[in-house]
Formats: C-alpha cells, structure tokens, sequence
C-alpha cells in the first residue's frame, strides 16, 4: 500500500492557515518528498509526520515556494538521526541549485547525492518506479508519476513445473532472485503476470499539457495545480503557466483518473471550496486539497 499526505497545499507564498505545496509518500518504512517551500518542515510537524524516513525528494522547480524548505528540512533530518544518504531529483541545474542553497545546512550527517534529470526516463527508486514528466510553466518543470509495482499470483503448478524448491517459493514471492544449492532462481519462475500497480501523478505550477494527460492515464490519484477556482481568471493562468480548477477536472476526466486532489491554490483563495462545485460538474470525484489531507491507497 502507498501512503500519501499534502504537506502543504499553497502556492507562491504561505498562508497562516496553508503552507507551500510539498507532498509525502511513504511505502514500507520508506518515504518520497516531492517539492519542499517554505515552512515545510513546521507543516510536518502540525500535520504529525516524521522526517527522517525521507530517502528522496523530488523538485517539480526551482521557483522559491518549492525550495527554500530544504536547508531546515536537511537539518531536522540529520537532528532527528538520518545517517543514510538522501537522493535529491530534480530539473537540469538541480546540483547547482541545491548547493547554494545549501550553505545554509552545513556539515550535514548524510551524503546527498543528486539525480539530474537530463532525460525524462523511469527509474527506480526503492520499491517505486518514478517516471518524470514535462509541465508547461514560465521555468523547465517537471511532474512525476510514481507507481507501486504489484507482484503476481503465486502459481504453484508453475513453480512445480520449473522444479523450484519448495523450501524457496515463499522467498520468491518476496525477492527476484535466490540463490538455493548453487543454482539461481528467479521470481518469475513462480509468479503469475503483474497485476495492476498503485498509481499516483503529481503535478503543480502548468499549463494543461498532452503530457499530463498522458502520464496520469488511469491513475488511482492525481494531485494536480488548481491555482485559481473561478474561470474569469484564466488570462492570468495561462500569463503566469498555471491552471483552473476546471481545467484541472477536465484533464482528471480525459486521463481517466479515480480521483483527483486540487492543490496550489493562489493566496488570493481563502475557500478554495467555493469553487469545488464548478469542478466537480465535469470530473465528479474531484476534491480540494488541504495541509494534512492523507490517503491510504491499496492494491485491488
């Protein structure tokens, strides 16, 4: 299962009552950051999340209410005992950037190591595969889609076909490859086809794109940009690279999502609820994020 919480859920600057937009993930012990504004880590203290656990964090850009969190955040992690080293993704000048904002954490007790995504290709990380993807913004901007893997069925009859050890098939069902009595055995030896992954995409600070469109494609959530609510306001969406909450909804529906979270929201929207209705009409399972906003999301 694939755990996900808004840490914050505002865009460009922070509110008393809304944090800058930061999303956390968590699968087995083991957590993703995506994006990291100011005042993040106080978000995750408000909304009781650790840390720690952090192996990785994602930057959508490096506009400053989606990276000016990382010096405290690095420091709380390293003060609250994270030793092992952290993976930091990002756009092209992510080192760079990450380094000179980081003089204000120094000596830290972790390694950071730096994923700089000059291509746009899947990778691994852990138990996710994490496919980044091209928004439409006034600076490059990336949106990602992470997927949990879901291992086959167990097939016994394929097992005992493949003269796999009893005594190995539950490590199998667990790891890809064994080493029993000398020989190599592998998971697929034992398993059915994959069965339908946890799928989540996530994407702030765009235009609506093809890109989206095709990257959330039947995903369980997309959490999506829904900087302004009212329609009247999309001269200024498209000035500024951001998105409506109905044109969030539509790519929702195209997309073919089960659900869609709006998050981003412009200072300026106090009720980012007053404008769910309109939303909701074309994408029904359409609803506003909030900081603490949390999904438990389980294989079918």
């Amino acid at each position: 299962m694939l755990d996900i919480t808004l840490i914050g859920t505002g865009g460009t600057m922070p509110r008393k009552d809304r944090f800058l937009a930061s999303c956390l993930l968590n699968v087995n012990g083991h957590s993703v950051l995506i994006d990291c504004g100011e005042g993040t880590q106080v978000s995750f203290k408000i909304c009781g999340r650790k840390m720690k656990p952090i192996d990785m964090i994602c930057f959508t850009h490096f506009h400053a209410d989606h990276i000016t969190g990382l010096p405290g955040l690095l420091l709380t992690m390293g003060n609250e005992g994270r030793t092992e080293p952290v993976t930091i993704v990002g756009p092209v000048g992510l080192t760079k950037t990450v380094r000179d904002i980081c003089v204000a954490a120094p000596n830290l007790p972790f390694t950071l190591c730096f994923r700089e995504l000059t291509e746009l290709k899947p990778f691994v990380s852990g138990a996710l595969t994490v496919t980044p993807f091209r928004a439409k913004h006034s600076i490059p901007c990336i949106g990602y889609t992470l997927e949990l893997p879901h291992r086959g069925k167990f097939d016994i009859a394929k097992a005992q076909k493949n003269n796999v050890p009893m005594k190995i098939w539950s490590i199998l069902q667990k790891e890809d490859t064994v080493c029993f009595e000398g020989n190599i055995f592998t998971s697929d030896m034992v398993l059915g086809a994959p069965r339908k992954s946890i799928k989540l995409t996530y994407c702030t600070d765009s235009r609506p794109t093809e890109a989206i469109r095709s990257a959330a494609k039947n995903a369980d959530l997309l959490i999506c940009e829904g900087m302004y609510s009212d329609d009247s306001k999309l001269p200024l969406a498209k000035e500024k690279g951001h998105m409506l909450f109905s044109e969030a909804a539509r790519l929702a529906k195209s997309a073919g999502v089960q659900k869609l979270w709006l998050t981003h929201f412009s200072p300026s929207l106090d009720d980012p609820q007053s404008g769910l209705a309109l939303a909701q009409e074309i994408f029904s399972d359409t609803e506003c994020g909030f900081d603490g906003k949390s999904i438990t999301l389980k294989f079918v």
